[in-house]
C-alpha cells in the first residue's frame, strides 16, 4: 500500500520533499476527478488531503470518502471539519490502538 498526497502546489511540496512518490498536484476544476481516480486505485492505501479541499467536492462525493475504508483519507489543515486521525484508524483497522 502506498501513500498517495493531492491538493495544490504549496499543499503538496513537503510530501514530495520527504519522499512521497505518489504527489497530485492539482488547480482548480482539476480535483474531483483527481480525487475520484486515487480513490479507484488499488495500491494507494492513505490518501492525504487539505481540509479545505475536502469541502470544495460534492457531497457524494465527500460521503464517499467518509465511509472509504480503502484508501483512509486523512485531511491535514482547513478551517473546516477536522478529521479525526484516531477514528479514521479505528476504521480502517478495526480496533482503537490506543486502548
Amino acid at each position: 500500500m502506498e501513500l498517495a498526497v493531492v491538493g495544490n502546489s504549496e499543499f503538496v511540496t513537503g510530501f514530495r520533499l520527504a519522499g512521497v512518490k505518489k504527489i497530485f498536484e492539482v488547480n482548480n476544476g482539476e480535483l474531483e476527478p483527481t480525487v475520484e481516480k486515487i480513490l479507484e486505485d488499488r495500491e494507494v492505501g492513505i490518501l492525504i488531503m487539505h481540509g479545505d479541499d475536502l469541502n470544495e467536492l460534492p457531497e457524494m462525493l465527500r460521503y464517499t470518502i467518509s465511509d472509504s475504508v480503502e484508501p483512509t483519507v486523512v485531511t491535514l489543515g482547513g478551517s473546516g471539519e477536522s478529521s479525526n486521525l484516531r477514528e479514521k484508524i479505528k476504521q480502517s483497522v478495526g480496533v482503537d490502538l490506543w486502548k
